[in-house]
């Protein structure tokens, strides 16, 4: 073995100095609870596969009945679908506790109402593939079909389509495959690490948030595993207490799995209602969905050499840049869909694409772009409803920092403008002072509505190719 040979595995990643993962509010540790939901696309003769499930039940140790049904362990699946799902629907709605379920879309479709309970509590829903079985031995072209013909099944029953991807009983081909499906804005088939990382895949940079194998109720159904509730809640109270410690210096992410037929019991269940309480008993502590925590490393740790628009799969690209125009993801869409060249590699090269896009919109899209703008220092500013990039900008010419005199003179100055053209006034902000805004205000209610809406809109573009120098930095 030399320098010089290839290895397909990183034994190092981040290494000694971990990223900043930078969390929201300062948390200290992200907790991420995850509902695995599969009864009902487990192995089953009914389902067309060779034998009966024999993976993660009360029954340790089953092996498969091949060519027939195992009663047994298809009334403990259905235990799962028809109570546990709805102990674990109770614990987590009733407490507000957002939760990422990954779904087997075979399943999805036979229990249509967990699937509107959990759009219902606005939990995320990812894919876990089309049938929960193992691909170890299944060739690759099959498993695609498979993940398309999920994202179909999926997109059909829960009304999207799912932006998340952990196949589970994976293969060697499971990660390539899931970013050449090149919808996924991250895929979870990796136990690597405590933060989310970047692999470069064949459809540009895709993101991987690890998932767990061990703060898992699984192993209340493996040998050596926890054997009662107080096993479960010491080790998740354990994990939570290390990496909340290391968050003062270098938070983490806490990933939690389960599953409907094992902490769906009643006698399991109590133990982790225990520690839901106790974390969100503690301050510092972020629990979102696992696709909050993808969008949140998206915006925050961009991949290894820096932003390359036109190296992205569309959904990433409609993910970073769909909000340099305020609310109005439609213009990175058309952007995409014109094709992007090395030239939007740069900050002024993408702001020409985006502007063009803009510009070849339709006047009732151009209206909607230019109504999806906050007035300066107006209502939403006083609210904080603003979005983050509005707030740096507007802090930026000190309109987060207005006299009272100065505030009513906004106030005045807003309601003028509105009343003469019916839209907010619109301008890009940042490196002005106060009284270049004010200026800007007074000059532009002299002119006419269709010289001030061509106005607003280069404005809009300006504000756009400022958001560009910051991200492509």
């Amino acid at each position: 073995m030399t320098d010089g040979d290839t290895y397909p595995r990183d034994m190092i990643g981040y290494g000694r100095t971990p990223p900043y993962a930078d969390w929201p509010n300062r948390a200290r540790v992200a907790v991420q609870f995850v509902i695995n939901y599969e009864e009902g696309g487990e192995n089953n003769i009914l389902h067309g596969d060779a034998a009966s499930e024999a993976f993660l039940s009360e029954i340790v140790g089953a092996a498969p009945w091949p060519g027939m049904r195992h009663m047994n362990m298809e009334s403990i699946y259905e235990y799962g679908s028809r109570a546990g799902f709805w102990r674990l629907h109770r614990l987590f709605a009733g407490r507000s506790v957002p939760v990422t379920v990954y779904a087997v879309a075979t399943a999805m479709a036979r229990n249509r109402e967990a699937v509107a309970a959990m759009n219902e509590a606005g939990w995320e829903i990812a894919t876990h593939g089309l049938k929960w079985i193992d691909y170890r031995d299944i060739p690759p072209e099959v498993e695609a079909r498979h993940i398309a013909e999920a994202v179909a099944i999926h997109t059909e029953v829960a009304g999207a389509r799912p932006l998340g991807f952990y196949q589970g009983r994976s293969s060697i081909n499971t990660v390539r495959l899931g970013m050449e499906e090149g919808g996924f804005l991250y895929c979870a088939d990796t136990y690597a690490d405590d933060l989310p990382y970047w692999l470069d895949g064949p459809r540009g940079p895709q993101l991987m948030t690890p998932y767990t194998l061990d703060s898992n109720d699984m192993r209340f159904a493996t040998a050596q595993g926890f054997n009662s509730g107080d096993q479960f809640y010491a080790y998740l109270k354990d994990s939570f207490d290390t990496l909340y410690a290391e968050g003062e210096v270098a938070p983490k992410m806490l990933s939690i799995g389960l599953h409907c037929r094992l902490v769906g019991r009643p006698g399991r269940a109590a133990s982790l209602a225990r520690f839901v309480d106790y974390a969100l008993s503690r301050d510092r502590v972020w629990i979102p969905t696992r696709l909050d925590i993808a969008r949140h490393w998206i915006k925050k740790h961009p991949p290894p050499g820096g932003w390359k628009p036109s190296r992205l799969a569309r959904t990433l690209f409609i993910e970073r840049f769909g909000g340099v125009y305020e609310h109005s993801p439609w213009v990175a869409a058309a952007a995409y869909d014109a094709g992007l060249t090395a030239s939007a590699d740069t900050a002024e090269g993408l702001a020409k694409a985006l502007a063009a896009a803009a510009a070849n919109g339709s006047a009732e899209e151009k209206r909607a772009l230019i109504q999806a703008h906050p007035d300066l220092a107006g209502k939403l500013a006083a609210a904080n409803l603003l979005t983050a990039e509005s707030i740096g900008e507007q802090a930026s010419a000190g309109l987060d920092r207005l006299t009272g005199d100065e505030l009513r003179q906004f106030s005045a100055l807003n309601d003028a403008y509105r009343a003469r053209f019916g839209m907010p006034f619109i301008m890009a902000v940042k490196r002005k002072t106060k009284a270049d805004i004010v200026g800007a205000f007074q000059r532009r209610l002299a002119n006419d509505a269709n010289a001030e809406t061509e106005t607003a809109l280069v404005e809009i573009d300006r504000i756009a190719a400022l958001r560009l120098e910051d991200i492509l930095a």
